[in-house]
């Protein structure tokens, strides 16, 4: 016969519970008990890098633990978006997910797609505008691209092959049906506006916060934006749909996490980041720096990325971006 003393049923109780370790159940419940890591897949210093660390300091007080950020940049974010999806999926890593996480794949940059990870939150959209010098002879976006429609040689100064705003200007020349105009790329929006600048571009494709200082300033003029209503920064400029133009696109961040994290830890993280989202700091950071709010819960942006990788992945496609 087997006997099994008191103390045996004790340790075995407490194995299968966690042993007071704060394991299982207990880990779920008291989530978030350690520091939490957000990977940028970027430079410091940018934009998605300040949004990012604006959050988090944010989340400190709402998630009641703390939020500390590593950059992770290269290969136009994929390295920063393996580091995420290879991740222990248990909460404590996050990553800032960018459009370009819809993006690189079609490109052959990373195999990582939006299908690797679990959305928590979007949190911001900036859509693409189309910007000229000021003493450009093109004054309208038809104007513009009836040019490109003649032939004309039209560059466009983009953040890289195959980011957003490559993206962006070029689905709405197929959207038009006029020939896609040369893509320029450069290392960033800033460089690309420099060069727009000095003449050697003719337009660029950014955002119209990124131009904000050149707008501001009369040396640059933004033609239109491509969103469904117009910015309060450029109120009169005009969208694409008002010209005609069925497209909109442009950059959006969000929060995700690696597939396999629980429904609970993302709910959790959904409901203290998007209190950090609504606080009165981050509001007002984002509202002085021209950033657009843009919230969206865990299961529609988990939609939203898919139903984007779905749309670029087509254009790339059918323009034969890939292959450049």
């Amino acid at each position: 016969m087997l006997l099994i003393s008191a103390s045996s049923l004790v340790l075995i109780g407490l194995v299968a519970c966690g042993g007071g370790g704060g394991g299982g159940g207990d880990q779920a419940e008291d989530f978030p008990s350690e520091r939490i890591e957000m990977i940028v897949p970027f430079d410091a210093g940018g934009g998605t890098d300040q949004t990012a660390r604006q959050l988090a300091t944010a989340a400190e007080t709402t998630c009641g633990t703390q939020v500390f950020v590593t950059n992770q940049p290269g290969s136009s974010g994929a390295v920063g978006y393996e580091a995420v999806a290879n991740a222990q999926p248990n909460g404590y890593t996050i990553g800032l997910a960018t459009a370009e996480l819809a993006i690189i794949n079609h490109f052959g940059v990373s195999p990582i797609t939006p299908e690797d990870v679990r959305g928590v939150m979007q949190y911001n959209f900036d859509p693409a505008a189309l910007t000229v010098a000021a003493d450009s002879p093109y004054t309208t976006i038809d104007e513009f691209l009836s040019a490109a429609q003649d032939g004309q040689t039209l560059r466009i100064g983009t953040s890289g092959t195959g980011s957003i705003w490559h993206i962006s200007y070029a689905g709405m020349a197929q959207e038009a049906e006029v020939p896609l105009m040369t893509n320029v790329p450069f290392d960033g929006a800033a460089p690309a506006i420099a060069a727009l600048l000095g003449g050697q571009v003719e337009a660029t494709s950014a955002s119209a916060v990124e131009a904000a200082p050149q707008i501001e300033s009369g040396e640059l003029r933004p033609l239109v934006v491509m969103s469904e209503e117009r910015l309060s920064i450029v109120p009169d400029t005009p969208t694409l749909q008002e010209e005609g133009i069925d497209w909109s696109s442009g950059a959006w961040r969000g929060l995700v996490v690696p597939k396999g994290t629980p429904d609970e830890q993302v709910q959790t993280l959904n409901d203290c980041f998007r209190e950090a989202y609504e606080s009165p700091e981050f509001t007002e950071f984002m509202e002085t720096q021209g950033f657009g709010m843009e919230y969206r819960p865990a299961e529609e942006y988990d939609a939203f990325m898919s139903d984007e990788y779905q749309r670029f992945g087509e254009l790339v496609e059918s323009l034969g971006l890939r292959e450049q």
